[in-house]
Order: structure tokens, then sequence, then C-alpha cells
């Protein structure tokens, strides 16, 4: 087992100590009989066969207990605010609807300014579109019954 140059050492063995078993004490075995024997019941079928066995009684729910009677005043004021959350809601919806179309629109009018001033710019400070015309100064032309005088 061990190889011949290491020294033999002694082994001890442990053996493990035994749990007692519970202590089961045996009930009597009684038998008992059900507190009424089951009616069996035989239905013949259409075909002349007959089948036999125990009638199951149906499973009946328990009674209903009768629930209290809410009072017309506390449906009232729990319908009441149900209908004011709703109405504040709304309102709320409708507010903030009406400040995007606002802004929406104030955007809208925004962009049309630039654009017509694009526009303008470029027709104002872009080359003519004809040539050969008359290049008027207008700081020293003298407006005389519309007419330009140099």
């Amino acid at each position: 087992m061990y190889p011949d140059h290491t020294p033999q050492r002694a082994v001890e063995v442990h053996q493990p100590t035994p749990i007692p078993p519970p202590v089961v004490h045996s009930a009597p075995v009684v038998p008992v009989q059900p507190g009424h024997v089951p009616t069996v019941a035989s239905i013949v079928l259409p075909d002349g066969r007959v089948v036999t066995g125990y009638a199951i009684d149906t499973v009946r729910p328990e009674p209903v207990t009768a629930k209290p009677a809410v009072s017309r005043t506390a449906m009232n004021v729990a319908l009441g605010g149900v209908g004011f959350l709703a109405v504040c809601g709304g309102l709320l919806l409708l507010t903030s609807f009406i400040a995007a179309l606002t802004a929406f629109i104030g955007q809208l009018i925004i962009l049309a300014a630039v654009t017509f001033g694009g526009w303008i710019a470029v027709q104002v400070l872009g080359p003519s579109g004809h040539t050969g015309g008359t290049t008027v100064n207008i700081r020293r032309a003298v407006i005389k019954r519309n007419h330009f005088h140099g």
C-alpha cells in the first residue's frame, strides 16, 4: 500500500456512533365503519346493459350570507368623488393639450416668419434676375414724384 521509502503510520478507525431510532408507540388499529352505508344505484342503458355504482351526493354550496345594505348617501358620495377626480383629470389633460397646441402654433408662426424673411433677404441681397438694368444708389437718390433723380 505504501511505497518502500515511506514509514508506515498507524491508522485510526473511527466507528460512527449509532443514533437510536425514535420511540414509536403504535396505536391500536380499530376499524371504523362509515356513518352510513351509501346507496347503490343501478341504471339500465338503452342498449340493455346495467351499470351499477354508488350514488354521489351533489356538493351543496354554503348558504350566502346577506350583504349589509349600503346607504344611498355613501354611494352618492363615492360616485361624486369618482366623478370629481375624472373631471380634474380631464381638465388637466385639456390644459396640457391647449398649452401644447399654443406652443405648436407659435412655432409655426416663427417658422413662417423665418422662411418669409429668408425669401425677402434672398430677393433683396441676391443677384437680380435681369441684366442690363440700371443700378441706383439709393443713398444718393432723391425721390420726387415717383422718379429717381441722381
